[in-house]
C-alpha cells in the first residue's frame, strides 16, 4: 500500500482524489496548503503527491522542488484546471510526473497514479540492487544546486553508453566532466583518448583519427595506430567537435555507426567499441542551420547533453574553487599553506570572469608567484588589471560625484584594464535583466500571469530567468 498525498485548496476535490487513491487500496493524505503539505511530505514517508498549480500561499510548480527533496523524494503529478500548456512544459522541465487536469476522468487519474507508482517500485528496487557509491569527480569543486545538478547528470550519464555532448563556455571544465564520465563508467579502466578537433590541422585530422599503413603519403615512414582505435572499449572524447571539418563529419557518422575504421592507404577495417564523449562551446544547432555541421551527426552525439553553467552563475563556489587550488599550487609547490585574507575573495567575487573557472585558475596562479615567501594572500598580490577593472566596475556602479567631492573628471581609459567587449556586454545586459525582473514583479505584485503579460514572456521562461537571477516571486 502507498501513501499519495493531496495538496490542493478545494475540499470537494481532496475528498474525490482521496476516494479515487482509497479505491485503489492506497492510503491518502491531504493538506489545503503548501506549507501545510510539505511538513506532511518532510514528515513521513510519500510515495506520490498530487500537488495544485494555485495554491493560498503559493504557486505548486515552484515547490517540486522542494518535494522532490523529502525524505522519500515522492513522485509529483501535477494537477490544475488551467490547462497550461508553459506550466506543462515546466513541470516536466523540474522533473514532475506528470500534469493533468482537474477535469481529467477517474480511469486517467488512476492509470497515472498507478504508472507513477509502478515506475517508483522499480526505481527503488534498482537503488537497492545497486546502492550508490560515491561518485569520482577528481578535480571537479563545487556545491552550488546547478553543480550538484551537473553531478546528477554526470551519474546518469556514467550509468549508460549512450553519446554525450558536454555544452559550455570556454574554461568551464568540459574535459573535466568528459573524465568524470569516463571515471564512473564501466570502462574506467579502459583508454580514455582526447581529441582537440580545434588544434590539428585539417590535412592531418583524417590520419591522426584512423591511423595509416606505411607508404600511405609522403612522410608515412611507419604504420602509424589512428586515436579512433587507440579508444577501443574506452572513451574517445572530442573536444571541440564544432571545429570539425565537414569533410570528415560524414566519415565519422560512418565510424559512430559501425564501430569500424580503414586506415589511410589500408584495405583492412579496424574495429573499435568505444563510448564518444563530445564537447563544445559553440551553438551545433545554428551551425546545423548554417550549414557548416550535419545534422545527422548532431543527433548521434548528443543522446545525452551536459551544459555547464559559467562561473559568474556559481557565486556561492567561488571560494571554495580558490581554496582548494591555493592548497594544490602550495602543496605542488612545497610551499607552506597560505592564509588568504577577506577582502582577496571580495575581489575575486566582484570580477565577471568570462574565462571562467580557468581564468581563476591562472589568476590564483599568478597571486601566488606575486606573493612569494609571504605567509598571506591579499588584493594587492592580484593581477594589477584584473584589480582595476575591479576598482573601475565599482566606481562606475556607485552613486554620482556630489559638488562636495569636486567637479566631475573625465576618466583616463586605460585600454589594457578595461574588459573584453563580450564579457561587458554579458556584464551590463545581465544586470540590466535582473532589475527589469525586479521592477516587473514588484510592479505586478507578484502575479506571475500579470507579469508575463506585461513582459511578453511565458511562464516558462519568465521562472527560468528569475530562478537564474535569484529573484523570489
Amino acid at each position: 500500500m502507498a501513501r499519495v498525498l493531496i495538496i490542493d485548496d478545494d475540499e470537494t476535490l481532496c475528498y474525490s482524489l482521496s476516494r479515487v487513491v482509497r479505491s485503489a487500496d492506497h492510503e491518502a493524505l491531504t493538506a489545503q496548503t503548501l506549507h501545510e503539505g510539505l511538513a506532511l511530505a518532510e514528515a513521513g514517508d510519500v510515495d506520490a503527491v498530487f500537488l495544485d498549480v494555485r495554491l493560498p500561499d503559493g504557486n505548486g510548480l515552484e515547490a517540486l522542488p522542494a518535494l522532490q527533496k523529502a525524505p522519500s523524494a515522492p513522485e509529483v503529478i501535477i494537477l490544475t484546471g488551467l490547462g497550461d500548456p508553459d506550466g506543462a512544459e515546466l513541470a516536466m522541465i523540474n522533473g514532475a510526473w506528470d500534469y493533468i487536469e482537474k477535469t481529467a476522468s477517474k480511469k486517467e487519474i488512476t492509470l497515472t497514479l498507478a504508472r507513477a507508482l509502478q515506475y517508483r517500485r522499480e526505481k527503488v528496487s534498482a537503488m537497492e540492487r545497486n546502492p550508490v557509491v560515491a561518485l569520482n569527480r577528481e578535480g571537479i569543486v563545487g556545491e552550488s544546486p546547478v553543480m550538484n545538478d551537473c553531478f546528477d547528470l554526470v551519474a546518469r550519464a556514467a550509468a549508460s553508453d549512450a553519446s554525450v555532448l558536454i555544452t559550455g563556455e570556454t574554461g568551464t571544465g568540459k574535459e573535466l566532466f568528459a573524465r568524470a564520465v569516463h571515471a564512473n563508467s564501466l570502462r574506467q579502466d579502459a583508454p580514455f583518448v582526447i581529441v582537440d578537433c580545434a588544434s590539428i590541422p585539417e590535412s592531418l585530422v583524417e590520419s591522426l583519427l584512423f591511423g595509416h599503413v606505411k607508404g600511405a603519403f609522403t612522410g608515412a615512414d611507419r604504420d602509424r595506430v589512428g586515436l579512433i582505435a587507440q579508444a577501443h572499449n574506452g572513451t574517445l572524447f572530442l573536444d571541440e567537435v564544432g571545429e570539425l571539418p565537414m569533410s570528415l563529419q560524414k566519415a565519422f557518422l560512418r565510424v559512430l555507426q559501425e564501430h569500424t575504421i580503414r586506415p589511410v592507404g589500408s584495405r583492412e577495417m579496424v574495429t573499435s567499441h568505444f563510448r564518444l564523449v563530445c564537447a563544445t562551446n559553440r551553438d551545433l544547432e545554428a551551425m546545423v542551420k548554417e550549414g557548416t555541421f550535419r545534422k545527422d551527426l548532431l543527433y548521434r552525439i548528443h543522446a545525452f547533453s551536459l551544459e555547464l553553467p559559467p562561473l559568474r552563475q556559481r557565486g556561492t563556489d567561488l571560494r571554495e574553487i580558490a581554496s582548494y587550488h591555493i592548497a594544490r599550487f602550495c602543496k605542488e609547490t612545497g610551499r607552506d599553506q597560505k592564509g588568504v585574507s577577506s577582502d582577496f575573495f571580495d575581489v575575486l567575487e566582484k570580477h565577471s570572469w568570462p574565462g571562467n573557472v580557468r581564468e581563476l585558475v591562472n589568476v590564483l596562479d599568478q597571486a601566488l608567484i606575486s606573493s612569494r615567501h609571504e605567509p598571506t594572500l591579499f588584493p594587492k598580490h592580484l593581477p594589477m588589471k584584473l584589480r582595476a577593472r575591479v576598482a573601475r566596475a565599482r566606481v562606475s556602479h556607485g552613486d554620482h560625484p556630489s559638488e562636495a567631492q569636486g567637479p566631475e573628471v573625465t576618466p583616463h581609459y586605460d585600454p589594457e584594464a578595461m574588459p573584453p567587449l563580450q564579457a561587458y556586454r554579458d556584464r551590463v545586459c545581465a544586470e540590466a535583466e535582473a532589475r527589469y525582473l525586479k521592477d516587473l514583479m514588484a510592479g505586478s505584485g507578484g502575479n506571475v500571469k500579470k507579469a508575463c503579460a506585461t513582459a511578453g514572456l511565458s511562464q516558462s521562461r519568465l521562472y527560468a530567468l528569475l530562478k537564474r537571477h535569484d529573484i523570489s516571486h
